[in-house]
C-alpha cells in the first residue's frame, strides 16, 4: 500500500517538474493554430529564461498571415534585444501592402533603435513635416518670413543609417534661405511662392535621408523687417559719430592752439612792460650823464602828448558801427 502511494507521489511531483518546464496549454494553443513547437524547444526557452509566450504567440500570428518563420529566429532576435511583436507587425503590414521587407533587415532597422513597424506605416501612408518659420532676406533688403510643409514617406532600403527628420528640416530651412536669398525683390517670391519649391525640390533634400521628399508646399509667407533700411540707417549713424569725433577732436586742437596763442601773447605782453620799465631809467641815466637836456626830455613828452591827442581826435571822428539786429 506504502509502495504504491510513494509511486503516485513521485509520478505527482515529477508531473509537476515536467509541468513547470513545459507550458501544456501554451503548446496546445500552436498546435491547434498550426505551428509544431517541440516541447525540448520550450524547456530550453525555460533554461535560457525565456517566457515561451512570447515568442510563440507572436509565430502563431506570423504563421497565420503566412509568413514562414521560425522559433529559432524569434528567439534569436529577441536575446539580441529586439522586439519580436513590432517586427512580427510590420512584417505582416510589409506583405499585405505589397512592400519588399524581408526578416533579417526587419530585425537590422529594429535593432538599430527604429520603429520598424512605424516606418512600414509611413510608407503607406506618408507624413506631413511641418518646418518652423525660416526667415530669409532677398537681395533688396527686405526679410521674408516662410513656413513650410514637406510630404514624406519612408524608405524601408535606406531606413538603416539614413538621416532622419531634423536633417530633412534643415536642409528645407537651408533650401528657403538660399532661394529667397538669390532672388532680386521679395516681391517676385510673394508673386510666385511655388518657387521656393520647385528649387528646393530639385536640390534633392532627400539623398543620404530615411525619407523620401513627395511635396514642399509653403504653408505662409509673410514680410518682416526692412533689413537694407535699418543697415543704411545703422551705417550713417555710425559715420556720423565718426564725424562728430573727429570735429571733437579739431575742436580740441584749436582750442589747444588758442591758449597757446594766449600763453604767447602774454608772454610777448610781459617782454613789452618789462621793456618800457626799462626807459626811464635809461632816461635818467642819460640826464645824469649829460646825453640829454631837459629842453630835449620836454619836446618829447610835448611830442607824446600831441600823438595821444591826435589819435583820440581819429577815433572820435570814425562813424560808429551799426547796431546788430537782435
Amino acid at each position: 500500500m506504502f509502495y504504491i502511494i510513494g509511486i503516485i507521489a513521485l509520478v505527482f511531483i515529477l508531473l509537476c517538474i515536467f509541468l513547470s518546464f513545459v507550458p501544456v496549454g501554451l503548446w496546445i494553443s500552436a498546435l491547434a493554430s498550426g505551428v509544431h513547437v517541440k516541447w525540448g524547444t520550450l524547456i530550453g526557452m525555460k533554461i535560457r529564461r525565456i517566457q515561451p509566450k512570447r515568442l510563440v504567440y507572436p509565430l502563431i500570428k506570423a504563421t497565420k498571415a503566412g509568413l514562414k518563420l521560425t522559433i529559432s529566429q524569434l528567439e534569436t532576435h529577441f536575446l539580441a534585444g529586439g522586439n519580436i511583436d513590432r517586427v512580427v507587425n510590420a512584417l505582416i503590414a510589409a506583405q499585405r501592402a505589397n512592400i519588399d521587407l524581408p526578416f533579417e533587415k526587419a530585425c537590422a532597422i529594429d535593432l538599430a533603435g527604429r520603429d520598424v513597424f512605424a516606418a512600414v506605416q509611413m510608407s503607406v501612408t506618408p507624413k506631413v513635416i511641418e518646418t518652423p518659420v525660416v526667415a530669409a532676406i532677398a537681395k533688396d533688403g527686405i526679410e521674408l518670413r516662410a513656413k513650410a510643409r514637406v510630404t514624406v514617406r519612408t524608405d524601408i532600403a535606406r531606413l538603416v543609417g539614413g538621416a532622419g527628420e531634423e536633417t530633412v528640416v534643415a536642409r528645407v530651412g537651408e533650401g528657403i534661405v538660399t532661394t529667397v536669398g538669390s532672388a532680386e525683390s521679395h516681391k517676385a517670391v510673394l508673386e510666385n511662392p511655388d518657387l521656393i519649391s520647385r528649387t528646393v525640390l530639385a536640390k534633392g533634400l532627400d539623398a543620404g535621408t530615411a525619407y523620401e521628399i513627395l511635396s514642399i508646399d509653403i504653408a505662409d509667407v509673410d514680410v518682416g523687417r526692412n533689413i537694407g533700411a535699418q543697415l543704411a540707417m545703422d551705417q550713417a549713424e555710425a559715420d556720423r559719430r565718426i564725424a562728430q569725433a573727429k570735429a571733437e577732436e579739431r575742436r580740441a586742437m584749436a582750442v589747444a592752439h588758442e591758449q597757446e596763442m594766449k600763453a604767447s601773447v602774454q608772454e610777448m605782453r610781459a617782454k613789452v612792460v618789462e621793456a618800457e620799465a626799462e626807459v626811464p631809467r635809461a632816461m635818467a641815466a642819460a640826464l645824469r650823464d649829460g646825453k640829454l637836456g631837459v629842453m630835449d626830455y620836454y619836446q618829447m613828452q610835448n611830442t607824446i602828448a600831441d600823438t595821444t591827442m591826435r589819435d583820440s581826435i581819429a577815433k572820435a571822428s570814425q562813424p560808429a558801427a551799426p547796431a546788430e539786429k537782435k
